[in-house]
């Protein structure tokens, strides 16, 4: 009978054992080789957009709600994400790994508050900037930088400006403010953008738990074109006035623009929120907004506040 040599052969005491250990680690690399490098030319053919969400944010768990919305992107709207978050935690100021994948992305969308990273880090997301590749924000975003006065990086303060056309800061002469943490917002298409595809099949009016940014009258940008109007509901004083919750624009790299003042973490359970989310990705990204909606997106995320690091 014709015996065949098996791997335990090969590792017995014996002549052939340094001839068969050494084939089969050539073998093993040569699979590892070719393993990593189809890997490699699968995700070169991968022609789906890219989507890069970069979170850190204090209070509103943008780190937790960005994620469940990259996952319906990837499940039901074939659209490649990455979401690249403040390290360790959402109280980090001063690191968000992985700021590089910016250079690959398609569309950048930024969920950030009072960062303070290092100059290299803020060079990806100045590079970005200057590209003229589609930007979108979510709410504190209008603050997304915290330097002190007098710092080297302080005019990175007016990210927002530069950004979105949205106030350059908390405060500031732009006295860019809320109604208060006691009320919530009342939220209604403005009629001259009803047909803007953004706002296809977007409910006409609708109430999210965020409290209404005051960003008028400066902001937003000129040129830019308001989509919703927010109106505070209990709001802490008889002078609240109705204020743009989201707008488009083109910011000076010549990039298409989505911003929204909204970002609550219930306000992603909201169904009107999430469409109007899905339709400005899709638009900023140059597609054709889905005419037919998937469906809400099972998001429960609780509102967290300012919390301290465990």
């Amino acid at each position: 009978m014709k015996r065949t040599r098996s791997f335990l052969t090969c590792i017995s005491p014996g002549p052939a054992r340094g001839f068969c250990l050494s084939s089969y680690f050539f073998i093993l690399i040569a699979f590892f080789l070719t393993a990593s490098t189809l890997s490699s030319a699968q995700s070169a053919q991968d022609k789906r957009p890219l989507v890069v969400f970069v979170a850190g944010d204090h209070e509103y768990s943008g780190e937790q709600t960005l994620p469940l919305l990259a996952a319906e992107l990837e499940k039901n709207y074939n659209i490649r994400t990455k979401v690249i978050s403040s390290s360790p935690d959402q109280n980090s100021e001063e690191n968000i790994p992985g700021l590089e994948v910016l250079r690959e992305a398609d569309l950048a969308v930024f969920f950030l508050r009072w960062r303070r990273l290092p100059k290299e880090q803020l060079a990806y997301i100045d590079e970005y900037l200057n590209s003229g590749k589609p930007v979108m924000g979510f709410r504190t975003s209008t603050h997304a930088f915290n330097y002190p006065k007098g710092h080297e990086l302080e005019a990175w303060n007016a990210f927002g400006e530069r950004a979105f056309g949205a106030p350059p800061g908390w405060g500031g002469k732009a006295n860019h403010t809320h109604y208060g943490h006691e009320s919530t917002t009342d939220v209604k298409v403005i009629e001259a953008a009803a047909k803007h595809p953004i706002l296809r099949g977007v409910a006409s009016d609708f109430h999210v738990a965020s409290w209404l940014y005051k960003v008028l009258p400066a902001y937003p940008a000129a040129g830019a074109s308001p989509l919703l109007m927010g109106k505070s509901v209990n709001p802490n004083t008889e002078k609240a006035i109705d204020n743009p919750v989201a707008w488009t624009w083109q910011n000076p790299a010549g990039a298409r623009v989505f911003m929204t003042t909204l970002g609550h973490p219930e306000d992603f359970q909201v169904e009107a929120f999430q469409r109007l989310i899905i339709n400005a990705i899709h638009w900023e990204l140059g597609k054709n907004v889905p005419k037919k909606w998937k469906g809400k997106i099972d998001i429960q995320v609780p509102y967290r506040g300012i919390v301290s690091s465990k």
